[in-house]
């Protein structure tokens, strides 16, 4: 027999004896599936695809998903498989070490499968010895990490280190030097050692023969797989017949599936967010109001217009009122639509409406110790301190927090125990597909007999609060594994570690919106609203009358965006505004109008303020009361800077000249001007009004048309009149019917 004869009947032999042993070891890991039905522990897979170049979103996408497939595993007591299908191509090898420092250490439950079907040369190689097993197509070929030249003295030494740690029986730190080395040279020896002896083979470089052979080792066979100066790239058939770096030669998914009892389903891959990933970070904290509200929604227009897909919100919140957390929570929910990722991140603790956003978000991220709970706390008590909402509002927070779970595939009776923790939640599994869920007594008895009931957790059904924090809301797979800090939340979502993650800040707008809502601007806006209405009726130069329209212009401005106003309270500002000019310039008096114009002033300004109409709760009281308090003491203020300005104006050298002065009173006060008839000196008689006293019943012509106010001339007497019903058209002859001080009241002849 040849020496080549020899070798191909030593290769069939060691290729029987493995696939044998192969197969021993698979029924042992998995066990057997008995036809019709699924066996207890039959693993759950996942397939993953590594391309080039390899980049930090990649390495997000990895760590990602393996550490939600060993929780779920976990979960369901069944073995784990991530598969990772390995592409050619080159990457930077710090990409490619931060990866295989994960896949080697990170996820230990986890069998990670490099499956290479193609050939895959340099330092993506690396990723396969990283894992627990390899699959190699037969023809495809894997290793020269250095393509043709010796690699990096300290990528070496990783490299080393990393199969040293012996996760793949299989790979050696002989076959590593062979991978990196050109110059090297390895040979499949055959050895009989120890006492008693035992026959094992393995690769083994000339040093290493040698030293075998010091330790009294018998070296029974040999072969050159790798010769000097040639690059160490090893195909999936010679390897396999070898019995070294594979465990088995596939050339598809499929045949991978097969070998390992994977469920067909586990060759889909969850796809990510398609582009690479631009951030931004929104801080939500303090009080989540309805100005915190809108606040927040004009920060996510702006950064989603700038391009961001990836929108992290940090939860650092005391706490959330229920009408705003819910509808910021709707708006976040649907942002997948527009291919945007949420990120709830909560480095302490997310209480009260909070949670609703944090359960709206793709995803959630807890510090270990960081805590989500008491989501019924929603209802705003005395001293702006939020407490138990009632019955009613807690039933919205727990239906709420359910439907957003079952958007994100969470479990809704985790979320719901958020809000209510009365009804106890129970560890379930399907009786064919072996998943494991969360339900109540009441789901389970819409599921229809699919879920068998199990125990219950051990934190729900009791009187205390339900509280998740980071490590329990991964066991239960209601978020994902906790993250210490901002950089492993990076790491985590494939960010690069270069970026800063800072909030994104407010603009001028937003600044001056949160000023203007205080309630002592509010208090200042109303006072010198009004006192500028005052003086625009004493002083008509318009400017007066700017700063009015300024004044409340700004205040409902503030309140628009500040999420208690609407369109309708506007309106109704200025129809009481439109009602008052009726009043004052169309029909003189004080009647319906004038009453029906300041109610709706009123009314308009106190509802802009607030978002409910008529108060149910004490908050809602008390928020009444603070504006209702506002109103009135800008009221006060104006009356005792109005009567200051009464006193003083008139002789101020700048305004002396522009406050209006009665007709006729020059003559009997000199240069004098008085705001206020009670100001006027009383013991002299104003000769106008004795002369309109004397019109009664007298008859003269109109001189303009009066709709109804008008002029008309009663002998040589210029006189303003007031119709007293319809229009009289210029020319016409009138009566004088009523004389009221200055007010002359004529009808037509």
């Amino acid at each position: 027999m040849t020496r080549h004869d020899f070798s191909a009947v030593l290769r069939a032999g060691i290729v029987v004896l493995l696939v044998s042993n192969s197969l021993h070891v698979v029924q042992a890991q998995f066990g057997e599936a008995p036809a019709g039905g699924v066996a207890k522990g039959e693993p759950i897979g996942q397939f993953l695809t590594l391309g080039a170049p390899l980049d930090d979103a990649a390495f997000g996408m990895v760590s990602r998903q393996a550490l939600e497939l060993e929780n779920r595993a976990k979960q369901e007591q069944r073995p784990g498989i991530l598969v990772l299908e390995i592409k050619p191509g080159s990457s930077p090898f710090h990409q490619v070490q931060g990866l295989a420092k994960f896949l080697a250490n990170e996820v230990p439950s986890l069998t990670t499968v490099a499956f290479v079907p193609q050939t895959v040369r340099g330092h993506h190689a690396v990723l396969a010895l990283a894992c627990k097993e390899i699959v190699l197509a037969p023809d495809a070929e894997l290793g020269d990490i250095g393509l043709g030249k010796a690699v990096d003295l300290d990528d070496r030494q990783f490299v080393i280190n990393l199969v040293n740690k012996r996760h793949n029986a299989r790979v050696s730190e002989a076959l590593a030097i062979g991978m990196f080395d050109p110059q090297s040279e390895l040979t499949w020896v055959q050895l009989e050692m120890g006492d008693p002896p035992r026959t094992e083979s393995r690769l083994e470089t000339p040093a290493g023969i040698e030293k075998l052979l010091a330790a009294r080792a018998v070296v029974k066979q040999r072969q050159v797989v790798k010769e000097a100066g040639v690059p160490g790239s090893f195909s999936g058939e010679k390897s396999r017949s070898y019995g070294f770096l594979v465990a088995n030669t596939a050339d598809s998914r499929e045949e991978v599936v097969k070998l390992y009892k994977l469920p067909r389903e586990a060759m889909r891959e969850q796809r990510e967010v398609a582009a690479a990933p631009k951030a931004a970070l929104i801080k939500v904290e303090g009080l989540l109001d309805p100005m915190q509200q809108q606040f927040i929604h004009r920060q996510i227009e702006r950064t989603i217009a700038t391009g961001v897909n990836l929108l992290v919100f940090e939860l650092d919140a005391t706490a959330g009122l229920l009408g705003p957390s819910a509808d910021v929570a709707d708006a976040i929910s649907e942002l997948s639509k527009q291919n945007v990722r949420t990120v709830a991140y909560v480095p302490q603790q997310a209480t009260s409406g909070i949670v609703l956003i944090a359960v709206a978000c793709d995803e959630i991220y807890l510090r270990p110790t960081a805590k989500l709970s008491d989501a019924g706390r929603i209802a705003e008590g005395p001293g702006g301190q939020l407490v138990q909402g009632s019955k009613t509002d807690i039933a919205i927070v727990k239906d709420k927090l359910a439907d957003l779970a079952r958007r994100h595939e969470r479990s809704p009776a985790i979320a719901g125990a958020l809000a209510d923790n009365s009804e106890p939640v129970f560890r379930v599994s399907h009786r064919d597909r072996l998943q494991v869920r969360y339900m109540t007594d009441a789901e389970l008895h819409e599921s229809t007999g699919d879920w068998v009931k199990g125990e219950a957790l051990p934190e729900t059904g009791r009187a205390e609060l339900f509280e998740l924090d980071g490590r329990r809301a991964h066991e239960l797979g209601f978020a994902s594994a906790p993250v210490e800090d901002h950089d492993a939340l990076k790491q985590r979502l494939g960010l690069p570690a270069a970026m800063r993650l800072e909030p994104v800040q407010p603009n001028w707008v937003d600044k001056l919106v949160f000023i203007l809502n205080r309630t002592e601007m509010t208090l200042l806006l109303f006072m010198v609203g009004i006192l500028c209405i005052y003086m625009e009726a004493h002083v008509p130069s318009g400017f007066f009358g700017i700063c009015a329209g300024l004044c409340f212009g700004l205040y409902f401005w503030s309140r628009f965006l500040g999420g208690t106003a609407v369109w309708l309270e506007v309106i109704l500002f200025l129809l009481g505004v439109g009602c008052l000019a009726l009043e004052v310039f169309v029909v003189p008096g004080f009647g319906v109008f004038g009453v029906c114009g300041g109610i709706l002033v009123l009314a308009s300004l106190i509802l802009a303020s607030q978002t409910f109409v008529i108060p149910h709760s004490d908050s809602e009281f008390h928020e009444l009361t603070r504006t209702v308090g506002s109103l009135g003491g800008a009221i006060l203020g104006f009356v005792g800077v109005a009567a200051l300005i009464g006193k003083y104006l008139p002789a101020m050298p700048l305004f002396n000249k522009l406050v209006l002065i009665p007709p006729g009173a020059e003559e009997l006060h000199g240069d004098a001007p008085h705001l206020r008839p009670d100001l006027m000196p009383q013991q002299a008689a104003n000769p106008l009004l004795e002369r309109d006293s004397t019109l009664l019943g007298r008859e003269g012509v109109s001189l303009t048309v009066l709709r109804p106010a008008g002029k008309a001339q009663f002998g040589d007497d210029l006189v303003d009149v007031v119709s007293e019903g319809p229009f009289i058209t210029q020319g016409r002859r009138i009566e004088v019917i009523e004389v009221t001080g200055n007010r002359v009241v004529v009808r037509e002849v």
